[in-house]
């Protein structure tokens, strides 16, 4: 998808400027954000296919940027960088919505893996919505409709991530079966992810949180001791 809109905010303006040269060289339209309340300025005039975001930003850092992104809806792909290497900043971002991070010095093809990487997920599941006829998979009263991309719980809409929405549609789909870590992160994160199984356990918390009555003791995502997850219903 090199035809698509990529929006980067990072206040340094030399790594903004060399972004945005290479990433226009590739194909992608660009558009930039110095600083937090710019970014959602620009996010909601744009509409980018993905958000290039760094956590570390003037007026409004870029953790809450993403929090306000994904509460307003918008479910486009945003990959963070940061120039720390502390886990909590990952794990923070991968909980408020982001779908990957890249930390600090990076190299330039790096970045492209992981960019081509989110849209061509995206593409993919555009691609299959638009193929068959509307779906919907239905557990109790969990509905998951796979045309709209959008989950009902109770006929309430919860608002979930990408990530978290491939998440759980990749575990109802393989209902009752058991699945490991690193299956889960090889098919919803891709081979070309450089993260470890902790951020399926992230993200399985915070879909527990969204969906389980009581999220301390699940009944629909069930921990399978020494392998992984699996969907119950």
């Amino acid at each position: 998808m090199a035809d698509s809109k990529i929006l980067i905010v990072e206040d340094d303006r030399t790594l903004l400027e060399a972004l945005k040269y290479r990433m226009s060289k590739e194909g992608y339209t660009v558009c930039t954000a110095l600083d937090g309340v710019q970014a959602l300025e620009v996010a909601r005039a744009e509409k980018p296919d993905l958000i290039i975001l760094d956590i570390m930003l003037p007026n409004l850092d870029g953790l809450e940027v993403c929090r306000i992104l994904r509460k307003k809806g918008m479910n486009v792909p945003i990959l963070m960088l940061t120039a720390k290497a502390e886990e909590i900043d990952r794990v923070v971002g991968l909980e408020l919505g982001a779908d990957d991070y890249i930390t600090k010095p990076f190299s330039i093809r790096e970045l492209l893996a992981r960019i081509r990487a989110a849209l061509r997920r995206v593409e993919m599941m555009q691609r299959e919505a638009s193929e068959q006829p509307p779906q919907r998979l239905t557990f109790g009263d969990l509905e998951i409709d796979l045309s709209r991309h959008q989950v009902s719980l109770s006929g309430s809409v919860a608002n979930l991530s990408p990530k978290e929405f491939e998440l759980l549609t990749f575990l109802a789909r393989n209902r009752g079966r058991a699945i490991s870590r690193d299956t889960i992160l090889e098919k919803i994160w891709g081979y070309d992810f450089e993260g470890d199984t902790r951020t399926v356990d992230v993200h399985i918390r915070w879909l527990r949180e969204k969906l389980e009555p009581d999220p301390a003791s699940p009944r629909r995502i069930l921990t399978v001791r020494g392998i992984g997850y699996k969907f119950e219903g």
